[in-house]
Order: C-alpha cells, then structure tokens, then sequence
C-alpha cells in the first residue's frame, strides 16, 4: 500500500507523463504560409537562376510556396540586411553567394555578416569562367594577357558590383597577370554578363551559373574554367592550370540563411527540406548552372563556418587590392 505522501504524488506524477508524451509526440515544424526566398541581386545572375532551381523543389518538399524575391542594390547589402532583420520565424530567407562573406574592408555593412545569420544549407560550388566578348582579338589566355599589356588601360573588365566575388575573380586575375584594365561594377552577374555580351566591357570573371548560356551560345568565349579540373558542363574549355593560370582558383558558394535567433526546431526543419531539394534538383544545378552541391554541410554551424572562412580569405584578398570600403 503506498504512504499518504506517495498517494498525493501520484496525481501529480501521473500528471507529467501525459505532457512528456505530447512533448514527444510533437510534430515537427512545417510551414503554414508560403515563404520568401530572398535572392540580393538582380534578375539572371547565379544566385537567382539557383534560387529559382531549387525553389521549386523546396515548394513540393514544404508544400508551400516558395516565393523568390530580388532585392538588389548595394552589391547584396539591401536584400540580406532584409532579410537579417526580418522575423527569425522560418518565413524569410536569404540565398547569398560568396559575396555574403565580404568583410567590412569592402563596405561598411549595416549588418554583421556572421552574427546576424544561421546557416540552413548551402547549394553548391561552381567555379568562376575567364571571358571575353567575342570582338576580342584573343582566343587564349596567352593572347589574352599579351593584348592587355600591350593596350594598357583600353579594355574594360566587368564585375557584379563591388566586393562581390565575381570582383574579387577579376582582383585575382589583375594581380596574377599584371594586366592593366579599367573595373566596371555592375549591379549583379546578370547585368555584368549582359554588358560584356553587348560589348559594354571586354572582359571579365563570372560565375558559371550566370554566364553559361551566354558562353554555349557564342555571346561569350570562355578561356579558362578558374577550377583544377574541367567542368562537365563546359567541357572544352580548359581549367586554371591547363589554361596557364595555375593560382588562379576561384570558386563560388551558395549558402542558404535565416535570421539570427531562428528557433532550432524551426530551423532543423528547414536544414531538412532544403538539402533533401538541394539533392533533387542536383542534376539539373549542373547542367543548367554549372552548380555541384557536395556531402556535407548538414549542420547550422556546418554552414556558417564556410561564410566564416570566407570572411578571412576574401579579407585578405581586397586588403592586398588595395579595395576600401565604400
């Protein structure tokens, strides 16, 4: 027979096993109202075409809506400084590129690169092209490289705007080359690459995602994937170090992120659905954007430790160009 004390415990013991089991039970969190998908340039460059891929996976995997939404402006600070003060709820995101690890040597952000972001999952990698407008009297890099130094300061190269990784592919590529050439910042990839199939600039470092139709439709000449290998999807032009650019490595990522403060139940549900499109929409991430996603990355912290790395790396890349912040 239980004691008096023990009798009186029981309801209340009996009490806590139900609210346990329901804790248990508890369904995880899934969205009820279509989320933004908050893409911080303009319409056509890499981040938008591989938002918009896996958007529509995203879509089916939450059935919601996943609404992509371009907020360009100041090299991608407008739509990610969005989406850091936005409700951690779930219901806005953010797809950046490298371009989301610029430190503060590159511009004053209104926002704090790492701090105001968790990571949800990251898209993949794509390599940057060296290109040229086909009026361009070069069909090497070679030729390339001895046409510049011998008109110094006539050619104009093309970057998505400034700090932005596709100017830190054309830092590198001054640097390396010693090529003296007027930097034109554009307000994304997409306008970039427009300007260098219109003439506008000569040359320039996009991403593969925003320039490869341009490049397998002849708007474009592509001479050199900035990768150690070849790329599958442009498999005739050479890597970095075939092309004679063997320092000259650049490779872009997309990192998927929620504001700080995003509940971690909120936030694993996310991590979920968007690795599980990410891995769906593999195939057509590289055949229509040059974009491989990799193992890995599975965590919050797993992600912001690649932005983290990027901040150091790109840091000391724009210091050594002598870029100040703007």
């Amino acid at each position: 027979m239980p004691t008096r004390r023990q009798a009186l415990a029981l309801p209340f013991a009996a009490g806590l096993v139900p609210a346990a089991a329901r804790a248990q039970a508890a369904p995880a969190w899934r969205p009820d109202r279509p989320i933004r998908l908050i893409v911080p340039f303009a319409p056509g460059g890499s981040n938008d075409i591989v938002g918009r891929i896996i958007a529509d996976a995203a879509s089916q995997k939450f059935g919601q809506p996943i609404v992509v939404e371009n907020r360009a402006g100041a090299g991608s600070m407008i739509g990610a400084e969005a989406v850091a003060r936005a409700a951690p709820d779930g219901y806005t995101l953010l797809i950046n590129s490298s371009h989301s690890a610029v430190p503060a040597i590159v511009a004053r952000m209104p926002y704090d690169t790492v701090k105001d972001f968790v990571g949800v999952a990251v898209a993949g990698f794509s390599p940057h092209v060296l290109v040229v407008n086909p009026q361009v009297p070069a069909k090497s890099v070679a030729e390339l490289v001895a046409l510049l130094k011998a008109n110094p300061g006539r050619y104009n190269l093309a970057t998505a705007g400034i700090g932005s990784s596709v100017h830190l592919g054309g830092e590198l590529f001054r640097t390396g080359t010693q090529a003296q050439v007027e930097v034109v910042h554009y307000r994304g990839g997409g306008p970039s690459v427009a300007a260098l199939a219109q003439g506008e600039a000569q040359l320039g470092t996009p991403t593969m995602a925003s320039s490869l139709g341009q490049v397998r439709g002849g708007g474009l000449r592509a001479l050199a994937v900035l990768a150690e290998q070849r790329s599958p999807a442009l498999p005739d032009v050479p890597s970095a170090p075939e092309a004679g650019l063997p320092n000259l490595i650049h490779e872009e990522f997309f990192p998927i992120l929620a504001p700080a403060r995003t509940p971690a139940p909120v936030l694993a549900a996310l991590g979920t659905g968007f690795r599980a499109a990410i891995q769906q929409s593999a195939p057509k991430l590289i055949e229509l954007a040059g974009v491989a996603p990799r193992p890995g990355f599975e965590t919050s912290d797993e992600v912001m430790a690649l932005v983290r790395d990027g901040v150091e790396r790109y840091g000391s890349v724009m210091r050594a160009a002598g870029v100040q912040p703007e």
